[in-house]
């Protein structure tokens, strides 16, 4: 669909049939930062109607629980022209969500309104956070940051606790396609002690042509400013895994990023990913991370902004050797767009 190849917040999957994928992941936190959340609409199509249905899944950092709430394919609706959907009795768009859900497992119902977003710089010809590479029809997996950041009103009951998230802030992404990667790892996080401050990290294995690169989109938000590492603007990228957590540098010509997360691994929840015509529990993620982010300037090496970020994102999944090495301890690769070149 034409519509969504510029504006990929939309649904990519009206004349779809088979092998494909799409979901929106919506990261909620309140402005105590005690409730994080994570709730995330989406349709899988499979080889057969068998397999094929829509979805909600639901990520509580809080407790550390999750949900995955099954729908029939045709609970899921989207809107051609705009970012809107619905599964079942539960809305999502760009501006609000309405969550309706009564299941044994779990409660959920809530009207909370979203302002304030703060989008990735695109542009006509780098549409979106993937920018050229969604004119590419062959890709195993695309993904795009729909909101860096907005800001929240309104409340909700989770499992007949009320919880109010105004005055909380929410981040907005979302993935499509036939599989998700072979192996990736993902960081996020909007909750700074400045704001606005938001920060998307992802590192990626990407199947491309007849061989293989590490892809990744990293972007800063600081205060009006947007920073960008990416595979697409030539940036260079150094990183290293211990156990659940991952240290990286990356640097562009005129800036330079160091990450280092930190997390519990007793916090990490086993999630469901599209994955050989199946939805499989293959993801693990936390939201209780913290992510410490170091941005300077390469040409006199003052420092930018220092700060942590809590109620973070940490996922990973697949052959993490993929990314790191085949050495489960210490591994360090470099990745550049000249793999592309």
């Amino acid at each position: 669909m034409l519509r969504a190849l510029f504006q990929p917040d939309l649904y990519h999957g009206h004349n779809k049939t088979h092998r494909f994928f799409e979901g929106w992941y919506f990261k909620l936190v309140d402005p105590s930062r005690r409730f994080v959340i994570a709730v995330i609409p989406g349709i899988f199509m499979g080889d057969t109607p068998a397999e094929t249905h829509s979805f909600v899944q639901v990520i509580n950092g809080t407790d550390i629980s999750y949900n995955y709430e099954l729908f029939p394919a045709t609970s899921f609706r989207a809107d051609k022209k705009r970012f809107a959907l619905q599964v079942g009795d539960n809305a999502f768009s760009g501006n609000r969500m309405k969550l309706r859900i009564d299941s044994p497992g779990l409660q959920l119902a809530g009207d909370l309104r979203l302002s304030g977003n703060i989008r990735w710089p695109d542009s006509l010809l780098q549409p979106g956070s993937m920018g050229y590479y969604n004119f590419l029809t062959f890709m195993q997996c695309y993904s795009q940051v729909c909101a860096m950041h907005a800001d929240l009103n309104g409340s909700m009951v989770i499992n007949g606790e009320h919880v109010d998230f105004t005055g909380g802030s929410c981040y907005i992404e979302k993935n499509w396609g036939r599989d998700f990667p072979y192996a990736w790892v993902w960081v996020q996080s909007n909750n700074f002690s400045r704001a606005p401050v938001s920060l998307s990290c992802s590192i990626a294995h990407i199947p491309f042509l007849t061989g293989s690169f590490r892809g990744f989109l990293i972007g800063l938000h600081l205060e009006g400013s947007f920073y960008k590492f990416a595979t697409t603007n030539k940036s260079v990228l150094e990183m290293m895994k211990t156990g659940h957590d991952v240290a990286l540098s990356v640097r562009n010509r005129e800036h330079s990023l160091w990450l280092q997360t930190y997390s519990e691994a007793d916090r990490f929840i086993l999630c469901k990913g599209p994955r050989e015509n199946q939805m499989m529990p293959f993801v693990e993620e936390t939201l209780q991370g913290r992510v410490n982010v170091t941005l300077t300037e390469n040409r006199t090496g003052r420092v930018l902004f220092r700060d942590t970020g809590v109620c973070a994102g940490i996922e990973y999944g697949g052959n993490q050797a993929m990314l790191f090495g085949e050495d489960s301890g210490l591994a360090q690769v470099v990745t550049t767009a000249e793999n592309m070149e």
